[in-house]
């Protein structure tokens, strides 16, 4: 090959390269559009994400949490697995039902007038509010303190083919209680609806009583001075911090504590039992300093 040639060939492969070199490196350096498209795209996404919070708000709970339920479009059926926020919501309403026998909720369904029924209910908002019941009461709520409604309406949130908690929950006013004049009835409903909770640190166990914790142990060392087939139940409680067991045998350790502290207030120790719930009934967020706090605690009741 003749240098004439070699030095046009040198050429071509010259600027084939330099033309190549530009446009992998240099040509997206000019544009800035698609990035900020993308962030736009990115905050609308979040807020669709949070528009519908799950929400527990009564006389005595007040819940909430930007998650939700879900159902897909024509379906009745609640989305699983259910996210960890609503779970604890649902044991916190849990805890607050069983302290409050008397109290009931209203759970309303809702579903969208282009949706279509194919259940046996009156419309999918019943469906839907009747699944939710459902997976309440498998949580362990009482069934008879739930009740349910359905509603159609023209639109709801919805995420592609997922509607987000189409539901909302009404807490009712607790039907009046005929009047109780038992002394010692009443005594015993003091008790249990405002029961005595101790809090403890991480693995160690305090026994420096509040003036309000001091009130309720002598009402109930005078309820059981009086009531001699009355027993008392003691349940301990765990964050989740480490694995199960290490802390189911925490919360009975804290049980034991809580009975031995109750003998030692003149309660016969063979009339009080003890269980553990570990880590499985929180009432505050393991995501927290605070509501691991508030769930390492002992609860205690007259049975």
């Amino acid at each position: 090959m003749s240098k004439k040639a070699l030095y046009l060939l040198g050429i071509a492969i010259t600027i084939i390269l330099g033309t190549f070199l530009y446009l992998k490196f240099c040509c997206n350096c000019t544009m800035k559009t698609p990035a900020v498209d993308t962030e736009k795209v990115s905050t609308v996404v979040a807020q669709d994400d949070t528009s519908v919070p799950f929400i527990l708000n009564g006389s005595g709970i007040d819940y909430h949490t930007n998650d939700n339920l879900k159902f897909l479009k024509n379906s009745f059926a609640v989305v699983l697995p259910v996210s960890d926020s609503v779970s604890i919501g649902v044991q916190n309403l849990k805890t607050f039902l069983i302290a409050n026998p008397k109290q009931k909720i209203t759970i309303t369904g809702y579903a969208t007038s282009d949706e279509t029924n194919t259940t046996a209910a009156e419309n999918l908002g019943l469906a839907r509010a009747n699944e939710i019941k459902k997976y309440f009461v498998s949580q362990g709520i009482a069934e008879a303190q739930l009740n349910t409604k359905g509603e159609v309406i023209d639109k709801w949130k919805t995420i592609k083919d997922t509607l987000i908690g189409p539901a909302e929950y009404t807490f009712d006013a607790p039907e009046a209680a005929p009047a109780v004049t038992d002394e010692w009835v009443i005594l015993k409903e003091k008790i249990n609806g405002d029961p005595l909770i101790l809090h403890f640190n991480t693995n160690k166990s305090s026994d420096h009583l509040t003036a309000a914790e001091e009130q309720k142990v002598a009402d109930l060392v005078k309820y059981m001075e009086h009531v001699k087939k009355a027993v008392i139940l003691v349940v301990g409680h765990s964050d989740n911090v480490g694995n199960r067991d290490s802390n189911v045998t925490l919360g009975q350790k804290r049980a034991e504590f809580s009975k031995n502290y109750l003998s030692k207030k003149g309660i016969d120790g063979n009339r009080i039992t003890t269980e553990s719930k570990g880590p499985d009934e929180p009432i505050g967020e393991n995501t927290t300093a605070e509501g691991k706090a508030t769930n390492r605690r002992t609860v205690i009741t007259i049975k």
